[in-house]
């Protein structure tokens, strides 16, 4: 085991940049011999080549196998046409599942990106301001399934009369309250798992509103200032519409990551009393039920949720660098 590890290791640490640098000097000697009208044609296509085959063996071929099992059985063997997309819109589990996604699209997006511009705001000049960020920021160096852990022993519940064991419910008895099964009333569950993933990813949004909240010139809040704007007025119509590119960013971030939710979900409640998401269904499907051509409808249905904001993204960059 040792010793495969160590191979692997020297493959990586040294094959790959010898390999590379192989290339490069083969692909010179190459273009070297081509007529000078054509060497700058081709050199840039013969430079991304590698890259271009790695992105169409890891996604563009792992993309178009998955739509093609969508289309088979669950053992993927017999060709159904579109019966497991069928099923899954006709599936009320699914539905439930499209249901929780939406609810995370909304609030995990208008929470984390809300409270990551207040503390930016709140954050901005002040003495303490590194560490306070650095506090807000921790959650986002463990992983989901160590936040969903912790987050399942503050939610903790025992039946009334026993010991409770979850801070929450602990804090609640304490003060003459009854325990309350966070995790298991319906439809506020849902909220409760949300508050997870605000909990983690409030520190990115705020990292990266604040750096777009640093890269506003000076020179024009103190303009609006002078000109007897009040400190909310600056706020609302300087400061928040400058950072409308950066807020977007964040959003749309924060959008792809609620569909994709999944590992909270997976750890706290596994998808059940009506919490389940699409990314959840789909692991069901793929290992649980070993229905291959439902997991794969749902990874394509998924797929093409995320698609459009991708492309909304991507036109943004590309005016923001029209504009410089």
């Amino acid at each position: 085991m040792f010793e495969s590890r160590l191979l692997l290791a020297l493959i990586v640490v040294v094959g790959v940049p010898l390999a590379t640098i192989a290339y490069v000097w083969l692909v010179e000697r190459l273009v070297g011999l081509l007529p000078d009208r054509t060497r700058d044609g081709i050199r840039p296509w013969l430079w991304v080549a590698p890259g271009i085959l790695l992105l169409t063996g890891y996604l563009v071929y792992p993309t178009l196998n998955t739509l093609y099992l969508s289309f088979l059985d669950a053992n993927s063997t017999e060709f159904v046409g579109l019966a497991n997309y069928r099923h899954i819109f006709t599936d009320d589990s699914f539905i439930t599942s499209l249901r929780n996604n939406a609810l995370w699209l909304v609030f995990l997006t208008a929470f984390t990106v809300g409270f990551g511009l207040l503390f930016a705001i709140l954050f901005d000049k002040v003495p303490y301001e590194a560490a306070a960020k650095a506090l807000i920021f921790l959650p986002m160096a463990i992983s989901f399934v160590a936040a969903g852990v912790i987050w399942k022993l503050m939610y903790d519940f025992q039946p009334p009369g026993r010991p409770q064991t979850g801070t929450l419910n602990a804090i609640t008895t304490s003060l003459g309250g009854d325990p309350v099964a966070w995790l298991l009333n319906q439809p506020w569950n849902n909220f409760f798992l949300i508050i997870v993933g605000v909990w983690v990813w409030t520190g990115f949004a705020l990292v990266i509103l604040s750096a777009g909240l640093k890269g506003i010139p000076a020179e024009i809040i103190e303009a609006a200032r002078v000109d007897g704007a009040t400190e909310w007025q600056t706020l609302t119509r300087v400061t928040i519409p400058m950072m409308g590119s950066t807020i977007a960013v964040v959003a749309t971030t924060m959008i792809i990551f609620a569909l994709k939710a999944f590992d909270i979900v997976y750890v706290m409640t596994s998808g059940n009393f009506g919490t389940d998401v699409i990314a959840n269904r789909m692991y069901e499907e793929m290992f649980n039920i070993n229905h291959f051509g439902r997991a794969g409808a749902i990874a394509v249905i998924l797929l093409l949720a995320i698609v459009p904001i991708m492309f909304f993204n991507i036109r943004r960059f590309r005016e923001q660098e029209a504009m410089r």
